[in-house]
């Protein structure tokens, strides 16, 4: 049941693009398509999840044993870029129009800060192996979310009539922000 908890409050009440703002740039650039959101979501899922997973096993077993915890960063990164390394290729093989459609924000998962900004708190919070593997679920869910609220509220206003002050970003932002204003709101949930 804590476990549970945990997901849901990673996924809603402390959301890593609309409670923390971490992971933006994916969050505006890929959501302007809802396949290319789905495609985005699934890989930012999988690298979220194994990359918690993964770098909390090497602190704990390697990192903290050796006292070499000042080395965390960078041994998440490379471990953060490898997983995306590995994502691209299976992307490139089995799906080349997802891969094409997601472009450059691909390779920009090793950069976005909410994968690493996941591993480091976990490991902050002191989260053994699974608890980390849940929290990062939760909060890729969150992403996922996120990303698919904004890129279907896209579609649907692409036809409207917005002042042109507002068309492009500025709509986009807008939207972005009482999105985030709406998710304060599960914060006195749970």
């Amino acid at each position: 049941m804590k476990l549970l908890l945990l997901a849901i409050s990673a996924a809603l009440v402390n959301n890593v693009v609309l409670s923390q703002f971490l992971g933006l740039c994916p969050f505006l650039g890929v959501s302007k398509k809802i396949n290319t959101s789905l495609g985005m979501s699934g890989a930012v899922i999988v690298v979220i999840t194994a990359a918690s997973a993964i770098c909390s096993a090497i602190f704990q077993f390697i990192l903290l044993p050796l006292n070499l915890t000042y080395l965390n960063t960078i041994v998440f990164i490379l471990v953060i870029a490898s997983l995306v390394q590995f994502i691209e290729m299976f992307l490139k093989k089995s799906n080349p129009a997802l891969y094409q459609s997601l472009g450059v924000f691909l390779p920009l998962i090793t950069t976005n800060c909410a994968v690493l900004g996941v591993a480091l708190s976990n490991v902050q919070k002191n989260y053994d192996i699974w608890t980390s593997t849940i929290s990062g679920f939760g909060t890729a869910l969150g992403f996922a979310l996120a990303i698919l609220l904004l890129a279907s509220i896209r579609e649907r206003n692409e036809d409207n009539d917005v002042p042109k002050s507002f068309k492009g970003m500025p709509h986009v932002l807008l939207t972005a922000g009482l999105m985030s204003i709406a998710f304060f709101g599960w914060a006195g949930v749970l």
